[in-house]
């Protein structure tokens, strides 16, 4: 609340200013982290496989997991043996090592987390993290590996899965493992954030840095096109190719046992929402727009972890308010522990990727992918890297 300017006051205000001295420290961290990538103090790997990145310039908020399982599903069903890498955000620690074929104690210290091997999935949502498990589950045939070290998930990936093509997810910013190409997402509602880096605001780099992005892609997108952010965009990077898409709602689906229900379902009901993201904002308004009575959200920090209080506890009021449904996100429902009373039906509104505008650059981004390399690792790497945002 105090980031996005909500409490007012002197204390909320002051708060503001402190904070913004530590943005411009952040600023300094962030271009000096890139000079020395740029300038090869730093290493990059190169596994000798394709590596798209897809990620965007803020903390959270723009939709990068359907684009991650809509570009993952696009590639398998082409014939790409696709594997995403994640971070794994908010996962557990593994107890012990995961077993793997034949690796002995010591290969397995080294494992990454295996969250489905494409066959089967082997971790549950508190050690994979609440994406790579919702990934999992939407990705049949599709390697999920989560590793903070994604040299060492996109190298497991290779060797023992046999994959030609790597998906970073949320990967802009990791720059260990070279990226050949950068799918770069900006929200329509909000393209750069707060417009202050961290921890002021909630951009992670400085709008100039678009300027590394292979394709664009404005998230969220409704009505004709925004021609203002366009020529912002371009303002930034002249040449990417840019995409217009909406994430739109499919339908309902039951979070506890099978069952699902049409959109219209949600005209005139009276409806409590729940919700763990990043902009909660967004899914309420979403849920109003298909007609649903919003009688009250509750909502927590994104990739909250609910507990079996909190649950029982807004089950209660559900009850007591004579709620007719009660719908969260896919995201948030993967985290869900089952109420002890299921006394009204909990559903998520599932959302996918629908490109509006730009179907031609869609095509000709995965028929780049699926071509191979046009150039060795280490030139990909050069070319991206020189890209200098920092008006050097």
């Amino acid at each position: 609340d105090v980031i996005f300017g909500r409490r007012k006051g002197l204390g909320p205000s002051l708060a503001r200013l402190f904070l913004r001295g530590f943005s411009w420290l952040y600023g300094i961290v962030v271009r000096i982290r890139l000079k020395a990538f740029r300038q090869h103090w730093k290493r990059q790997s190169h596994l000798g496989t394709m590596v798209v990145s897809v990620g965007n310039l803020t903390v959270g908020g723009t939709g990068k997991t359907p684009v991650v399982e809509l570009l993952a599903r696009t590639l398998k069903e082409r014939g790409r043996n696709v594997a995403v890498l994640s971070r794994g955000y908010k996962s557990r620690k593994l107890d012990s090592p995961q077993q793997w074929r034949d690796f002995d104690d010591d290969e397995r210290e080294t494992l990454p987390k295996i969250v489905s091997d494409g066959n089967d999935i082997l971790l549950d949502v508190a050690h994979a993290g609440d994406e790579p498990y919702m990934l999992a589950k939407n990705l049949p045939g599709v390697p999920v590996i989560v590793d903070r070290d994604r040299v060492n998930g996109g190298r497991f990936a290779v060797a023992e899965l046999g994959c030609d093509t790597l998906i970073l997810d949320d990967g802009l910013q990791y720059l260990r493992l070279d990226h050949e190409l950068d799918i770069v997402l900006v929200d329509q509602n909000a393209p750069f954030g707060t417009r202050a880096l961290l921890p002021r605001g909630t951009l992670r780099e400085p709008p100039r840095n678009l300027c590394r992005a292979s394709y664009i892609m404005m998230t969220k997108c409704d009505g004709p096109t925004d021609d203002a952010l366009r020529a912002r965009i371009r303002k930034y990077n002249p040449t990417a190719e840019i995409i217009e898409t909406t994430h739109a709602p499919k339908y309902l689906q039951r979070v506890f046992g099978k069952g699902r229900l049409a959109l219209e379902n949600l005209k005139g009901k009276y409806v409590a929402a729940i919700s763990g993201i990043a902009v909660p904002e967004s899914f309420e308004g979403l849920l109003k727009k298909l007609g649903a009575n919003v009688e009250f959200h509750r909502t927590f920090s994104d990739h909250h972890t609910f507990s079996q209080g909190e649950v029982d506890r807004f089950m209660t009021r559900c009850l007591e308010r004579d709620i007719e449904l009660i719908v969260t996100t896919e995201k948030d429902a993967v985290r869900f522990p089952r109420p002890q009373e299921m006394d009204v039906d909990i559903y998520f509104l599932r959302i996918e990727v629908e490109i509006l505008r730009g179907q031609e650059v869609w095509e000709r981004l995965v028929g780049r992918i699926g071509a191979g390399r046009e150039k060795p690792p280490a030139a990909w790497a050069e070319e991206r890297l020189l890209v200098d945002p920092l008006g050097s």
